[in-house]
């Protein structure tokens, strides 16, 4: 299977342009005046945030949520905590992925699981990642 989506590279420059060219409308406008933190905010944090804005928004709704990556951490645990200890190193991968398997796919439909948006986070990060994830 073929991704017929623009390299992550190229992607990014586009991203990088856009981010730009808002940056500097801004900045010609009245409203540099009136929020002249934001722009001195935007410009500290320029290097780090604007890359970001290259992922898709599956993506970007994942890493941004970090409450939901505590919560899959939180669950994580329990299942390890609960367990005590584990005969193998396989025994306990099998338990990891047992229970992040239930929380991408609840037997019992809850509204309020706790990784609603997972499946297509993981989708977006197999097409974006195609070399590095494989989905079986």
């Amino acid at each position: 299977m073929t991704c017929h989506c623009r390299s992550a590279g190229a992607r990014t420059e586009n991203w990088w342009r856009g981010a730009a060219t808002a940056l500097e409308e801004f900045v010609s406008s009245e409203l540099n005046t009136k929020y002249s933190a934001v722009l001195r905010t935007w410009r500290q944090s320029w290097q780090g945030s604007v890359p970001y804005l290259a992922f898709p928004p599956e993506i970007r709704k994942v890493i941004y949520s970090t409450n939901m990556i505590q919560s899959i951490n939180a669950r994580l645990r329990k299942v390890t905590r609960n367990r005590g200890h584990f005969p193998t190193e396989q025994a306990a991968v099998k338990v990891l992925y047992l229970a992040i398997r239930e929380l991408i796919e609840p037997r019992a439909r809850s509204r309020t699981h706790v990784a609603p948006h997972w499946k297509a986070a993981l989708n977006a990060f197999s097409i974006y990642f195609q070399d590095r994830i494989a989905l079986n």
